[in-house]
């Protein structure tokens, strides 16, 4: 009995969060294989040509699970120009998240365009910007609403009192971001010594667009900005290589700290001469999101093709209703760079 009142509650709070003034973006928790939705900067700063699908469900253990599906593309428009002085990249992001049983959707295409300037052999400095459209809309008629309780029990019968006046809307969203990219060294397994690095800023939503169902002007989607610095570290004379990396998120009173490490092992180091022998790498890793989960990891590439899952093992508040399960994650990514023959695709 009393569990069941504490997951009626949880339901309540989980449904309210999705008309929070303070409202919170979709986020991954393989932050770094969403790259458009980390910083606009990214299109193009690693690859040639990157494609990436990803699909993340969670509270599923709970209520009705909080579906997201995303997908994004960027390319190097003057990669094969020699003697440049910078790269001029351009992608595109999508997304759709569903949330609960009102099944509150948000929808977004966002048009991203960069320009990475080579400082030297291995370093760039990159800034990018992006431009989209946003819709949202709402199902209020399959919701659980906190009138329909009546002190004992749930009553579908009785009136949800909610009204709104905008059950669907949609809205322009505009930001940008700076990355600064480091890469150096052989990626050879007997030496293995490469470094490369990212760092950067962004800042989302600057334009703080309405974001209200009921026309309520001080609900706005406010600015997100976001820090991250990740990279690859090669572990000298072997097939080990770590991948750390560090995400930090502000959203208006949201807050979001996301921080851990992949080890990556060589199966196949593939030929670099003729390409015939691709290669394979399999990755795990564990990360810890701040108050909120343990984020167990790993990844499969295969010449220019990868694969991720994660799992979110919940330790927040809601563990007691949850029992541990938050969500689980999955992504799909063809990248050119992995293809290119060689330790790493030249940017001159």
């Amino acid at each position: 009995m009393v569990m069941n009142l504490v997951k009626s509650i949880s339901v309540i709070i989980l449904v309210l969060l999705g008309f929070n003034t303070t409202a919170q973006d979709v986020h991954f928790s393989q932050v770094e294989y969403s790259p458009m939705t980390l910083n606009p900067a990214l299109t193009g700063a690693n690859s040639p040509l990157q494609v990436i699908v990803n699909y993340r469900s969670q509270w599923r253990s709970v209520a009705s699970p909080y579906n997201t599906i995303a997908a994004s593309i960027d390319a190097r428009l003057n990669d094969k120009k020699r003697m440049k002085k910078g790269i001029f990249a351009v992608g595109m992001n999508l997304y759709q998240d569903q949330a609960g049983d009102n099944r509150v959707k948000t929808s977004n295409v966002n048009l991203n365009l960069a320009y990475h300037l080579i400082l030297d052999r291995r370093n760039t400095l990159g800034l990018g910007i992006y431009g989209g459209f946003g819709q949202r809309s709402i199902s209020a008629g399959s919701g659980t609403w906190g009138s329909q309780y009546s002190g004992l029990a749930y009553d579908p019968s009785l009136p949800s009192n909610e009204i709104f006046n905008n059950a669907s809307f949609s809205f322009l969203d505009a930001g940008a971001g700076l990355v600064y990219t480091y890469n150096e060294g052989s990626g050879y397994m007997t030496q293995n010594s490469n470094r490369s690095f990212n760092a950067g800023v962004a800042f989302f939503h600057v334009n703080n667009p309405s974001y209200s169902f009921i026309e309520n002007e001080n609900e706005k989607l406010y600015m997100r900005w976001s820090l991250f610095v990740n990279g690859k570290i090669g572990l000298a004379n072997s097939n080990g290589t770590l991948l750390p990396g560090i995400y930090f998120n502000r959203q208006k009173t949201s807050t979001e700290f996301l921080y851990g490490m992949y080890y990556r092992f060589t199966i196949n180091e593939g030929s670099k001469i003729t390409g015939r022998i691709k290669p394979f790498f399999i990755s795990i890793g564990l990360f810890h999101r701040w108050s909120d989960a343990l984020v167990a990891k790993t990844m499969l590439e295969w010449s220019e093709f990868s694969a991720g899952f994660a799992y979110d093992i919940n330790i927040s508040s809601l563990t007691p209703v949850s029992n541990a399960r938050g969500g689980f994650e999955v992504f799909l990514r063809y990248n050119m760079q992995n293809g290119v023959k060689g330790s790493r695709a030249k940017i001159r």
